[in-house]
């Protein structure tokens, strides 16, 4: 699997985008200072990851998204493996903020990443409708990180 830096048109690849974040106006906050990676095996599109500089210690996860038909084949685990080795000393930690969802939380911590701390209300205040995963609405944000 290898990945690529894009640099221009980057929502051309909204579909997959809107797939980890489903409100396209939240995308927008990130997507243009983020750096947008997709990841391709046989010239096949796996899936999309969008990576920003929070601070001199800490790059974000934003979007990270793999196609629907491929899911649950390990490629989100390469994906993440592909951007510690990207961002191993720029910063000393990568973070992730995700749903208070028992579905991404297992995901992240078998990754490595440890809960850091949470915001509270997030998905209820920042977004037009309510979002479920497993059936379940989401209310906070969960910010997991892991050193570099």
């Amino acid at each position: 699997m290898k990945l690529k830096l894009v640099n221009e048109d980057k929502k051309r690849y909204i579909d997959l985008l809107l797939l980890a974040d489903e409100q396209e106006n939240m995308i927008d906050q990130y997507l243009e200072r983020g750096d947008l990676y997709i990841f391709e095996e046989k010239q096949k599109l796996i899936g999309v990851c969008v990576v920003t500089k929070e601070n001199e210690d800490i790059y974000e996860i934003k979007n990270m998204a793999v196609a629907p038909h491929l899911k649950r084949k390990g490629y989100g685990k390469k994906m993440i493996q592909l951007v510690e080795d990207i961002y191993k000393g720029r910063a000393r930690k990568l973070q992730v903020g995700t749903g208070d969802s028992p579905l991404t939380i297992p995901f992240y911590q078998a990754c490595g990443f440890h809960i850091s701390h949470q915001i509270d209300d997030f998905f209820v205040k920042h977004y037009d409708r309510p979002i479920y995963e497993g059936g379940k609405q989401l209310i906070h944000m969960v910010i997991l990180q892991k050193q570099l």
